[in-house]
């Protein structure tokens, strides 16, 4: 198949065994997306039509998982197969972290991938994946323009104060600063709102992407002006396995005292914290919701305490507050965890009306609340989607 030939986009999402896949029509129509798990172990992989049917393995295709770049081509293989003709033209990928300077998606070309692993450092269990991800899509579709979007991006804007640590200046001229992460979910439901709450995106919003990962953004006229994660994806609501704000001193204590080595720290603060470790039960917030166990219901308490904290934190950051919106798996879906949220937070005009909420919204708070508050579901693969076609027009107008 020939260059001319591929018209579709793919957006890629690599975690570090898991690969997310997303399909698109050069009129960036959703086709069919894919999510591989368990790369390098027992892997499978689940194939949906763009109506969220499932799709068989089609016959003749080899299952082979044991990396990124094989998880890849057996994707590839199902989809062609099942789409006879396909061509790629661009591919998109999320990349967690952009560092200081990338305010927008770019195209990968030179020494970007190596300029891309400077930052592995400041996100070690996702940057490396992401960046396999773009080698493994490149060697695939060698023709095809290839994308980064980044999570941090949409956060560049942030005034100093709310990006800098009180350490000393050289750290942060360094890149040790705080980067805010979900860019691509948040850039989403700022779209939407203005697309049809046009009122309410001109004003003070807080957006709470809530799900395995958490974080919050404090958003004015649609721009992020403070977020809840700050120099890595740990910081600020506690998550399904990630700590979430942590007094530093801990770490030390866990050096000094326990005897923990780093790698063994972040495993801690990565893998076994958050609802899991809170509930000693399980990071999935519908198994909590289910229990009666005491540390099940302790484990929600905290988290929505967090999320409570934080709305009166980002309010103060936003001088107001015109609108909340719920994304993410929990905030989409669990509608006790939207209900405990509001309550006792009347006082700064957060309300919660209980049918509406039960139907998911989009609108669950009262008539004439002070307040708007919302549900969206959010979509970054069709935001990866748009930015990658975009910017792979643009390619094309220049001359080789």
């Amino acid at each position: 198949m020939t260059t001319r030939d591929a018209t579709a986009v793919l957006t890629l999402n690599a975690g570090s065994s898991s690969l997310k896949i997303g399909l698109f029509s050069a009129a960036l129509e959703a086709m069919a997306s894919g999510h591989v798990d368990r790369i390098g172990g027992e892997g499978s992989l689940t194939l949906r039509r763009a109506d969220g049917a499932l799709l068989a393995l089609p016959d003749g295709v080899t299952a082979d998982f044991s990396d990124h770049a094989r998880s890849l081509a057996t994707a590839i293989g199902a989809l062609r197969a099942l789409f006879p003709g396909l061509g790629i033209a661009a591919v998109g990928h999320r990349v967690v972290h952009g560092g200081p300077d990338h305010r927008g998606p770019i195209v990968i070309r030179g020494d970007a991938l190596a300029r891309l692993a400077a930052f592995e450092p400041f996100a070690p269990l996702h940057q490396p994946h992401n960046l396999a991800g773009i080698r493994a899509a490149i060697d695939a579709f060698p023709h095809a323009v290839q994308v980064a979007c980044f999570d941090t991006a949409f956060h560049r804007g942030h005034p100093f104060v709310h990006d800098t640590f009180a350490l000393p200046r050289a750290l942060y001229d360094k890149g040790v600063r705080r980067y805010g992460f979900h860019g691509l979910s948040y850039d989403y439901v700022s779209g939407a709102l203005a697309r049809d709450w046009p009122a309410l995106a001109g004003g003070r919003v807080i957006v709470a992407h809530l799900g395995n990962g958490a974080s919050m953004c404090a958003m004015k006229a649609g721009r992020s002006v403070a977020s809840t994660m700050g120099f890595s994806a740990l910081d600020g609501l506690p998550m399904g396995t990630r700590c979430g704000q942590l007094d530093p001193g801990v770490v030390l204590y866990l050096m000094q005292q326990e005897g923990m080595d780093a790698d063994a720290i972040s495993d801690l603060l990565y893998r076994r914290s958050g609802l899991l470790g809170l509930s000693d039960l399980s990071n999935d917030m519908r198994r909590l919701e289910a229990s009666d166990t005491p540390g099940a219901r302790e484990a929600i308490d905290h988290f929505v305490f967090r999320i409570q904290r934080e709305i009166g934190g980002l309010a103060a950051a936003l001088r107001g507050l015109d609108g909340v919106v719920f994304c993410g798996g929990i905030g989409e879906n669990s509608r006790m965890i939207r209900a405990r949220v509001a309550e006792g937070m009347g006082w700064l005009g957060i309300q919660v009306d209980p049918g509406r909420n039960a139907a998911n919204g989009p609108v669950i708070s009262p008539d004439g609340a002070p307040v708007t508050v919302l549900t969206i579901p959010t979509d970054e693969e069709i935001v990866i989607a748009r930015a990658t076609a975009a910017l792979s027009a643009q390619k094309e107008q220049v001359p080789a």
